[in-house]
C-alpha cells in the first residue's frame, strides 16, 4: 500500500461540478444513433444518409446497385461516422442498428418492369428481411411506400383512408402490389409483434441525382430539352402529377420517424400543386431555353390519369410539415445537375 503514495484514510474530494474530457466523448458515443438506409445509393437514398450524417447519426447504407450508384455518396466515403456495404436486401442482413429505413427498391416504370418478378421479390422479401432485423434489435423501422398504391384513383386528391384502384394483373402491379404487400407485412410486425413501425406513401419527387435514364418524366424532359431532342408526352398530356423536391421528401421522412409510437401512418408525402404533363413540358422548355418540339405518343396501359396527395395527416402529424420548394426553383436546381452531367 505504501508504495502507491495512496492514504486509504483520506477523504473523497468533492465533486468540483466539471466532467473529465473524455467521459464527455464517451456519453456522446454512447447516445449516437445508428441508423441503416436500404437503397442507400440511390437518388433518395443518398440524400437521406447525407442528412442523418450531418444530424450525428452513424449511418450505414446498403445498395445492390442496381439502380443506386456509388456516384451518389462518393462524397460521403470518407466520413467516419459512413458505412456502405453491397448487399441485396431479398437475402437476409444483420446489424446492430437503432432506426432503420427501408428504401430499397426501384422505382422507375423502365427499371421496375425490366424485371418484374426482382421487383416484387424486393418489395416483399426486403421488407421481410427489414422487419426481422428491426424485431430482433427492437429497432424502429420506417417503410418508403409509393402513391401507387392508389392506382389510377377514383378519388381525388388521394387520401390515406383511399384503398385504391390497382389493376393486379397489370404491367405496373410488380411495383403497385409489391408496394402494398409491405404495407400489410408493416402493419401485421406491428399488431402481432409490436414492432415500431411508420409508413410513408412518397408522391412524384424529383432533384438531383436522379438517373438520367430511369424514365421518369422530370428526367426525361430535362434530358430531352438539355440533348435538343424533342420532348415525348405520352397521352394528349392532359394528366395530371404533383412534383415534390427531394428537400422537402427527405424533411417528411425525417420527421416521420421521429413521431410517436402510438403513429404508424399511412401518411402522404407529397407536394398537393397539381400540374399536367404539357405544363411541365413547356416549363422546362423555357427554364433550358431549349427549342425542342413537343411530341405525343400513346399512353401506357395503366398510366394514372391523375395524383395528387391530401396532405393534412402530413401536417397535423409531422410538426407542420408541407413543401416550401417552388417547382422553378427545384426543377432550375435539377436542370442545372443534370446539364453538369450529361
Amino acid at each position: 500500500m505504501s508504495g502507491t503514495g495512496a492514504n486509504p484514510l483520506q477523504p473523497v474530494p468533492a465533486f468540483s461540478g466539471q466532467i473529465p474530457v473524455c467521459l464527455l466523448f464517451w456519453s456522446f458515443e454512447v447516445i449516437m444513433e445508428r441508423v441503416l438506409v436500404t437503397g442507400g445509393a440511390g437518388f433518395i437514398g443518398s440524400h437521406l444518409c447525407e442528412r442523418l450524417i450531418n444530424e450525428g447519426s452513424d449511418v450505414i447504407c446498403l445498395d445492390n446497385y442496381f439502380t443506386g450508384s456509388k456516384d451518389n455518396i462518393r462524397h460521403l466515403l470518407g466520413n467516419n461516422r459512413f458505412e456502405l456495404v453491397r448487399h441485396d436486401v431479398t437475402t437476409s442482413y444483420y446489424a446492430e442498428v437503432d432506426k432503420v429505413y427501408n428504401l430499397a427498391c426501384p422505382a422507375s416504370p423502365v427499371h421496375y418492369q425490366y424485371n418484374p418478378i426482382k421487383t416484387v421479390k424486393t418489395s416483399f422479401y426486403g421488407a421481410l428481411n427489414m422487419l426481422g432485423l428491426a424485431k430482433r434489435v427492437k429497432a424502429k423501422i420506417l417503410q418508403a411506400s409509393t402513391s401507387e398504391v392508389y392506382g389510377d384513383p377514383d378519388i381525388h386528391p388521394q387520401v390515406e383512408s383511399y384503398w385504391g384502384h390497382v389493376n393486379p394483373v397489370g404491367a405496373r402491379s410488380c411495383y403497385d402490389e409489391g408496394k402494398r404487400a409491405a404495407e400489410t407485412l408493416f402493419m401485421d410486425y406491428r399488431r402481432q409483434h409490436s414492432l415500431r413501425i411508420k409508413i410513408v406513401r412518397i408522391f412524384n419527387t424529383y432533384g438531383p441525382r436522379m438517373n438520367p435514364n430511369d424514365g421518369r418524366v422530370v428526367s426525361n424532359f430535362i434530358v430531352q430539352a438539355l440533348t435538343g431532342r424533342d420532348i415525348t408526352i405520352y397521352g394528349d398530356g392532359s394528366q395530371t402529377r404533383s412534383f415534390q423536391y427531394i428537400d422537402d421528401l427527405v424533411e417528411g421522412l425525417v420527421r416521420m420517424m421521429k413521431t410517436g409510437d402510438d403513429f404508424t401512418g399511412p401518411v402522404n408525402i407529397g407536394n398537393p400543386d397539381e400540374f399536367s404533363m404539357l405544363q411541365l413540358a413547356r416549363e422546362v422548355i423555357r427554364l433550358t431555353r431549349s427549342r425542342s418540339s413537343i411530341v405525343f405518343r400513346p399512353l401506357p396501359s395503366d398510366d394514372p390519369k391523375q395524383r395528387k396527395p391530401d396532405i393534412s395527416l402530413a401536417f397535423e402529424k409531422l410538426d407542420g410539415w408541407q413543401p416550401t420548394v417552388k417547382l422553378e426553383d427545384g426543377l432550375m436546381k435539377t436542370i442545372a445537375y443534370f446539364d453538369r452531367i450529361l
